[in-house]
């Protein structure tokens, strides 16, 4: 197992160096003024995006691909998972990668600490309104209802 960085509160640099799915991704990250880098598992915080089993599950990798993929990256995290990813604020060139992915339609608003998100729940709002990616469908499925019917559901 490779080393990884220990969990930090700091912001992160980091380069994106594979996108798992629509919400996760691998990176190579140091701290400010560090000249050493550690591999990072990173969870986007605040979305949930679809399984690359369900619809639009690989349309959403590919636009978070097109978004962070060899690019650099600010990672402000926020917590640890049980997956031992990082849970994070994610900043592709200059754009969140959370509200990107919500915005057009191919990821959900996940509020996994009971908090209200508005900005990120107005951006969905329009998305659904706008009938974008898996809005276009009458009942999509939401990842976490996936993740239940379909267990044990691995994570990368």
């Amino acid at each position: 197992m490779p080393q990884t960085m220990p969990y930090t509160a700091a912001l992160l640099l980091c380069l994106v160096v594979h996108v798992s799915d629509g919400d996760s991704l691998f990176a190579r990250c140091h701290e400010p003024g560090a000249s050493a880098f550690w591999p990072v598992k990173v969870r986007i915080a605040d979305i949930d995006a679809p399984e690359l089993a369900q619809r639009f599950g690989r349309a959403s990798r590919a636009n978070l691909e097109a978004l962070c993929l060899g690019k650099e990256a600010e990672i402000a995290t926020v917590t640890r998972d049980p997956y031992e990813r990082l849970v994070a604020h994610v900043r592709c060139g200059g754009v969140d990668a959370a509200g990107a992915q919500v915005q057009s339609g191919l990821a959900w608003l996940y509020t996994w600490r009971r908090r209200s998100i508005p900005t990120l729940q107005a951006l969905q709002d329009r998305a659904q309104a706008r009938h974008l990616g898996l809005w276009s469908e009458a009942s999509p499925q939401a990842p976490w209802n996936y993740r239940r019917q379909h267990p044990p559901y691995g994570h990368e």
